[in-house]
């Protein structure tokens, strides 16, 4: 897409592709969602989107997705990829970035259908997004969180290799919720990073991540 060339950025990893999602990945979305995204006694969310009604939350989904690309701007953004695997959307990787241009740091947050978990893709779409902050765009930090009671999430994060980073307290649907921090730097992600992650598309995007030409590629 010409004026929006953030549709033709891929990233492929072994098993999946990431990529925004078009009007098919978002309905195959919806679907993931209204299937479940975790067992419906925990809530592992900061923002508790997997409470709507079951015949809201999928349309729901697809608004906010519009809303992320809308208020998209170089110095303020959310990229949500859809995360495909054997042609399916199966779930969202995000990575945002405030200000990125000057502080070189990204943050992340991702869901994936209850019945795609507990086979690895939730390591391997995380390091997709790391490849492209660290490799891509030139982070030089990625900072991300998760509940106490999310020890998949948590497993995630350490395995690829996040310090602790501190802690946060907040309420969740009427209950306390502390959430734990980390964070990762440039030197941390070279010692933990995935291979098999090809980046396509990106040149023609970098002035959406508040970037020249030649300020990604750093490797």
């Amino acid at each position: 897409m010409k004026h929006w060339p953030l549709f033709g950025l891929r990233l492929r990893t072994p098993r999946l592709e990431l990529r925004l999602p078009g009007p098919k990945e978002l309905d195959e979305l919806a679907d993931a969602a209204v299937d479940g995204v975790h067992p419906p006694d925990e809530m592992p969310f900061a923002f508790p989107w997997t409470h709507a009604p079951r015949e809201e939350l999928g349309g729901r989904l697809v608004q906010h997705q519009w809303k992320m690309l809308a208020e998209w701007t170089p110095e303020n953004w959310n990229l949500p990829l859809a995360v495909v695997h054997d042609g399916r959307a199966i779930g969202i990787q995000e990575l945002m970035g405030r200000d990125f241009a000057v502080v070189r740091e990204v943050s992340s947050g991702s869901w994936i259908g209850l019945r795609h978990q507990g086979r690895g893709l939730g390591t391997e779409m995380r390091a997709a997004v790391l490849e492209l902050a660290f490799t891509g765009l030139g982070a030089r930090f990625a900072t991300t969180g998760a509940h106490t009671d999310n020890p998949s999430s948590l497993g995630v994060t350490r395995k690829l290799g996040y310090r602790p980073n501190g802690t946060t307290r907040s309420a969740v649907l009427g209950r306390p919720v502390e959430e734990l921090r980390f964070v990762l730097d440039r030197e941390g992600w070279l010692g933990h990073r995935r291979t098999g992650v090809a980046i396509e598309g990106l040149e023609p995007c970098l002035r959406f991540f508040g970037l020249g030409a030649g300020d990604g590629q750093s490797r």
